[in-house]
C-alpha cells in the first residue's frame, strides 16, 4: 500500500480517536478502559498472526523492546491521554500530540544521537508559543481557580497531555529498534499492546482501581472504534510509515489529526474557541507545518532500516 494511503487512512482514523476516548469516561476508571482497549486490540492482532500461520513466540531480544515500546506507546501515554480527557477538551488534547514532530526528534538524539536541525528548534520555540496562546484563557481562568481555594484541575489535564505526548514519542523511536529485531510488524504491535496492557492491569490492582464491566452502548461503540480501527488498523499504518520514512516524518501525521479532532469537538462537545485559541492553533500547526517543509536529519546508524525511504 502506498505511503500516501497509509498516511490518510492512519489522520482520519486519529482525527476521530480523541473524541472517541470521551466515550469511555465516567461509568469506568480511565486506566481500566486503557487495559479494555489494548487487551482487545492485542488479541485480535495474535487471531489475525495466527490464521496468517505466524508463531506468536517472539525471543527475549526482540521482547524487551516491545516491553519498552508497550510501557511508552500503549502504557504511559495512554493512560496520560485518558486522564487529561477528563478536564480538558479532546480537540486540545489532540493539538498537545501536534507536539510529537518537537519530541520525536529529541527522544532520538537522546537515544540515539541523531542530530536535530536548526529550524525543528524554531519550530519548536513557535509552537511553544502557539500552545502557550491556546491555552492562554483557560490557564488563566484555572490559577484564578487555585487561588480561590479551587483544585485548577485543567492545569492537571495540560500536564497530562503533554506528558502523553512525549510518552508517544519515546515510543515512536523504540519502534525502530524493535524493527531491527524483527520484519513481523503485525506479531510485535500485538505483542507491545500486551505488555502495555498487561504493565497497566497490574498498576490498577495496584491501586485499587475496579474492573467495571461497561453497559453503556456508547462505551461499547467506543472501545470497539478504538480497539480495532483506532489501535489496530492506525497503528499498523503508522508504523508501516515508520519503517518506510523514519519516525520524525511519520509524526507528520500529527499536524492533520488536531484539526480533525478540532472540527468534532466544535460539532460534538460544544467547543467554541475564542480569536486568542483559534491563533494559537494556527501558530501551532503552522510551526509544525514550517518544521516538516525543512530537510530531515539523517538516522544515526544504529537505527537505520533496509527499507528504502519514501515521502508519504
Amino acid at each position: 500500500m502506498p505511503s500516501y494511503v497509509l498516511f490518510t487512512i492512519a489522520s482520519l482514523i486519529w482525527g476521530s480517536t480523541f473524541w472517541a476516548i470521551t466515550l469511555q469516561l465516567g461509568e469506568v476508571p480511565p486506566a481500566v478502559s486503557v487495559v479494555y482497549r489494548f487487551a482487545l486490540a492485542s488479541m485480535t492482532l495474535f487471531a489475525w498472526c495466527l490464521l496468517r500461520g505466524d508463531k506468536l513466540r517472539l525471543p527475549w531480544r526482540v521482547q524487551r523492546w516491545t516491553l519498552l515500546q508497550g510501557f511508552f506507546t500503549f502504557g504511559l501515554s495512554y493512560v496520560c491521554t485518558y486522564n487529561a480527557e477528563q478536564y480538558v477538551v479532546s480537540a486540545l488534547v489532540a493539538v498537545l500530540f501536534a507536539l510529537m514532530v518537537f519530541w520525536t526528534p529529541i527522544c532520538a538524539r537522546i537515544a540515539f544521537g541523531t542530530p536535530i536541525p536548526l529550524r525543528t528548534w524554531g519550530a519548536g520555540v513557535a509552537a511553544m508559543a502557539g500552545v502557550l496562546l491556546l491555552f492562554w484563557h483557560a490557564i488563566g481562568n484555572a490559577l484564578h481557580d487555585i487561588k480561590g481555594g479551587g483544585q485548577g484541575h485543567f492545569l492537571l489535564g495540560l500536564m497530562l497531555g503533554i506528558g502523553a505526548s512525549v510518552a508517544s514519542s519515546a515510543g515512536s523511536v523504540v519502534v525502530a529498534k524493535v524493527r531491527e529485531q524483527s520484519s513481523n510488524l503485525l506479531l510485535t504491535t500485538g505483542w507491545s499492546m500486551f505488555w502495555g496492557a498487561s504493565m497497566v492491569a497490574i498498576w490498577c490492582l495496584a491501586t485499587g482501581q475496579e474492573f467495571i464491566i461497561p453497559r453503556a452502548p456508547s462505551y461499547v461503540f467506543g472501545l470497539l472504534h478504538l480497539s480495532i480501527f483506532g489501535s489496530v488498523v492506525a497503528f499498523i499504518c503508522y508504523f508501516t510509515l515508520i519503517n518506510r520514512i523514519g519516525s520524525s516524518k511519520a509524526v507528520y501525521i500529527g499536524v492533520i489529526t488536531p484539526v480533525l479532532s478540532v472540527l468534532l469537538s466544535i460539532k460534538l462537545e460544544g467547543y467554541r474557541p475564542g480569536l486568542v485559541e483559534w491563533l494559537g492553533m494556527a501558530v501551532c500547526l503552522g510551526s509544525v507545518a514550517w518544521a516538516m517543509r525543512g530537510p530531515a536529519a539523517k538516522p544515526a546508524p544504529s537505527i537505520q532500516l533496509n527499507n528504502p525511504i519514501e515521502t508519504p
